[in-house]
C-alpha cells in the first residue's frame, strides 16, 4: 500500500509539472513518508524464509508467524523421528495446536473456528514445510475439510463438530478415494441407500490421509444411481468413529509423509440417520468442485514452500562441504545451479501469492488454481531432485533433511487430482468458447 500511494501522488504531480521540474519533484515525492516500510519480496530477502517478508503479509501475521515456527521448533520436531516410525503423530499434539489457535484458522469465529485471514492460515501451511514435518495433517485437517462442514453444514453439525475440530479434540478426514477411482470422483462405487428416514452406506475407501486416527470421516457417496450423470448422484456423509459396520484397516506404509497416518476405510451396512448426510442430497460433487481449488492453492503453498526450505537446506550445506581444497559452494557449476533453483523458486512464489491474494477476493477459479497445484508440486519436484544431488552421497542418507524432503515431495503430483488431470482442466479452460 505504501509503494502504491507514492507512485499514485508522483503521477498527480507529475501532470502540471514542466519537464524541466519533474525531476526535483518526482525526488520531493519520494521523500521519507510516515508509515511502515515496504517489505522485501523473497527475491532480495537474506533467506527465502525469512519472517517480515512479502508484500501480502503484514506485522501481525509475522507475530502469528513467530508463534507457529515456534510450536515446530518445540513441539513437532523433537518428536517426529518417533512418529515416523510409529507410522502416526500423537493425540497430543493435535490438542497443544489447537490451544496454539492454529486449527480452524480461517473458519468463521461464530462457527467455533479462529475467524483470521487466509493469508493467517497460509502461515501455517509455509511453516509446517520449513520444519521438514510432514507428520501431522493440520492443512488436511482445517483448510479442506471443516470448509465443507462450515459452509454446507447444518447449524446443529456446525455446533457439534467445528469447536472440537478447532480444539484438536475432533481430528477429520476425507475418503474420495477408492481402490478404482482417484481423479475420476464421477466413478466413486461406494453407496448409500434410504431406508425409511435413515442411509444404509457400503464401500471402501483407500488412501485416506488422518484416516487411523480420524473421529470424523467425510464420506464421498453415490444416493442416486439413475442420475443422469454421475455428477447428479453423489452425495457427502459425515461418518463418525465407532459407528456400527465402520472398520479401518491397516495404516499404508509409504515411501514418504512416514509419520502420516494414511488407511484403508471399510464401511458394510452401516446405518446412518438422517441427520449425517452433509448439505443437500445428490448435490456432493457440486460441493467437492466448489472446495477443490482451495485444496489445490494448499499443495501449491506447501509446496512453494518446500522449495524455499531446500533451497536454504542445500545453500547452507554447499557453504560447508569442502572439495578441492574449498567449500563446493565457490565452484562456477553449483553457484549457476543455485542461481537457477532461486530464480524459478522467486517466479513460482511470486504467482503463488498472487493466487492467495485472488483467493482472499474470492477470485480464483478452478484452472488458476490447478496452474498453480501442477506448476508448483512439478517444481518442488524438480528441486528436490537437484538439492539431492548438490548434497551428494549424503543426501541420500535419511538422516539429512533432504532425504526426507526428497521422498515427501513425490506424493504432491499425485494427490489433490493428478498433475495430468490438472492439465486436463488447463486445457478445457482454454479451449472452451465459455
Amino acid at each position: 500500500m505504501f509503494a502504491k500511494k507514492v507512485s499514485e501522488i508522483c503521477l498527480l504531480g507529475l501532470r502540471n509539472v514542466p519537464a524541466r521540474g519533474r525531476v526535483s519533484s518526482v525526488a520531493a515525492s519520494q521523500a521519507p513518508q510516515a508509515g511502515p516500510p515496504p517489505r522485501p519480496e523473497t527475491s532480495s530477502a537474506t533467506t527465502l524464509m525469512d519472517i517480515g517478508t512479502r508484500r501480502i503479509f503484514n506485522e501481525d501475521h509475522d507475530i502469528f508467524r513467530r508463534s507457529v515456527r515456534r510450536f515446530y521448533q518445540e513441539e513437532v520436531i523433537p518428536y517426529h523421528t518417533e512418529w515416523e516410525k510409529a507410522g502416526q503423530v500423537s493425540r497430543e499434539v493435535w490438542e497443544k495446536a489447537g490451544e496454539q489457535g492454529m486449527l480452524g484458522v480461517m473458519i468463521p469465529a461464530e462457527h467455533g473456528g479462529v475467524g483470521a485471514d487466509l493469508f493467517s492460515v497460509a502461515v501455517t501451511w509455509e511453516e509446517q514445510m520449513y520444519s521438514n514435518c510432514t507428520g501431522p495433517g493440520f492443512s488436511l485437517h482445517s483448510d479442506i475439510i471443516m470448509p465443507y462442514i462450515s459452509n454446507y453444514g447444518s447449524k446443529e453439525q456446525i455446533e457439534r463438530f467445528i469447536p472440537e475440530m478447532t480444539a484438536g479434540k475432533c481430528i477429520a478426514a476425507i475418503a474420495m478415494t477408492e481402490p478404482g477411482a482417484g481423479s475420476d470422483l464421477q466413478g466413486v462405487r461406494t453407496h448409500a441407500k434410504r431406508d425409511g428416514s435413515d442411509w444404509i452406506l457400503n464401500g471402501n475407501k483407500v488412501f485416506i490421509s488422518n484416516g487411523w486416527m480420524a473421529d470424523l470421516v467425510v464420506v464421498v457417496a453415490v444416493t442416486d444411481r439413475e442420475a443422469k450423470s454421475a455428477a447428479h448422484g453423489i452425495s457427502l456423509f459425515l461418518v463418525e468413529d465407532g459407528m456400527k459396520g465402520f472398520q479401518k484397516g491397516r495404516k499404508l506404509e509409504k515411501i514418504g509423509l512416514k509419520a502420516q497416518d494414511t488407511a484403508e476405510l471399510f464401511f458394510e451396512d452401516v446405518r446412518l440417520p438422517a441427520d449425517a448426510i452433509l448439505g443437500e442430497p445428490n448435490k456432493g460433487f457440486y460441493y467437492l468442485m466448489n472446495e477443490l481449488p482451495q485444496e489445490r492453492l494448499v499443495i501449491a503453498g506447501m509446496a512453494i514452500a518446500s522449495c524455499e526450505f531446500m533451497f536454504e537446506e542445500t545453500r547452507n550445506y554447499v557453504m560447508q562441504r569442502k572439495a578441492f581444497g574449498k567449500t563446493i559452494a565457490h565452484l562456477q557449476t553449483v553457484q549457476h545451479k543455485l542461481a537457477e533453483l532461486k530464480t524459478e523458486i522467486c517466479v513460482g512464489r511470486a504467482f503463488v501469492d498472487n493466487c492467495l491474494q485472488l483467493h482472499a477476493e474470492k477470485r480464483l477459479d478452478a484452472a488458476t488454481a490447478s496452474m498453480a497445484k501442477f506448476w508448483a508440486s512439478d517444481l518442488q519436484n524438480k528441486v528436490a531432485t537437484q538439492c539431492l544431488q548438490l548434497h551428494g552421497g549424503w543426501g541420500y542418507m535419511w538422516e539429512y533433511p533432504i532425504a526426507k524432503a526428497f521422498v515427501d515431495s513425490r506424493i504432491q503430483p499425485i494427490y489433490g487430482g493428478t498433475n495430468e488431470i490438472m492439465k486436463e482442466l488447463i486445457g478445457r479452460s482454454i479451449v472452451s468458447r465459455k
